[in-house]
């Protein structure tokens, strides 16, 4: 299946695709939150909106692998956010996928592909699309 990547629409999915891009490199370290002493899959889609003004408090207890999708699924329900099924694909979107059973993981779609922290090659990769795993959920940062 061929996916059309479009370009960001709003500031704010400009801010959270540029992040993404200079966290590429990072090393991956577990619920790591600076590109500059590594970072996750958590760390990358946090650090990526806080950069688009986003502000809350990102969790830290939680494993590598583990169903935590029902507390990220609440997590986006907050009104900046708005679960996209509409086939679309624009750069700044953050995606949930799921690699393997029990194990969900977070891919900020550039404008390129998608960048997400990659465990098994030790840092922050982009990853061209369609990508390798199952994708559960979309969602677009709609800002204030």
């Amino acid at each position: 299946m061929a996916i059309r990547l479009q370009p960001p629409q709003t500031k704010p999915q400009a801010s959270i695709a540029a992040c993404a891009l200079t966290c590429l490199g990072a090393p991956f370290r577990l619920h790591g939150r600076s590109p500059e002493t590594g970072l996750d899959c958590v760390g990358v889609v946090s650090a990526c909106l806080f950069e688009a003004g986003y502000r809350f408090e990102t969790p830290t207890d939680y494993r590598l692998r583990g169903d935590f999708e029902g507390r990220v699924q609440a997590f986006f329900t907050d009104s900046k956010f708005r679960n996209v099924d509409d086939g679309s694909w624009i750069a700044g979107d953050i995606l949930l996928l799921r690699p393997g059973p029990r194990h969900i993981h977070f891919a900020v779609l550039a404008h390129v592909g998608a960048v997400h922290a990659h465990v098994g090659l030790g840092r922050v990769v982009l990853t061209p699309l369609p990508l390798p795993y199952g994708n559960i959920t979309q969602w677009r940062f709609q800002g204030d």
